[in-house]
């Protein structure tokens, strides 16, 4: 199951990641000085993301 995790890292900063099914982490969010603004920030990733839509800013590498 897909899933968000909210640990405390080394800086006693509040962090998530989000785990595929497979338990890979395929997300991390920034530090936070709150669980509550942390907790904020995931409610609106799961509000916004099915409207997200993908944008390449940099150049992708074409072989010659």
């Amino acid at each position: 199951m897909t899933h968000f995790e909210i640990y405390q890292d080394a800086e006693k900063k509040t962090r998530f990641r989000l785990r595929a099914s497979n338990g890979e982490i395929i997300a991390t969010g920034e530090s936070y000085n709150t669980i509550e603004a942390c907790v904020d920030t995931i409610m609106a990733i799961k509000q916004q993301a099915p409207d997200a839509v993908v944008q390449v800013l940099t150049p992708l590498y074409s072989p010659p």
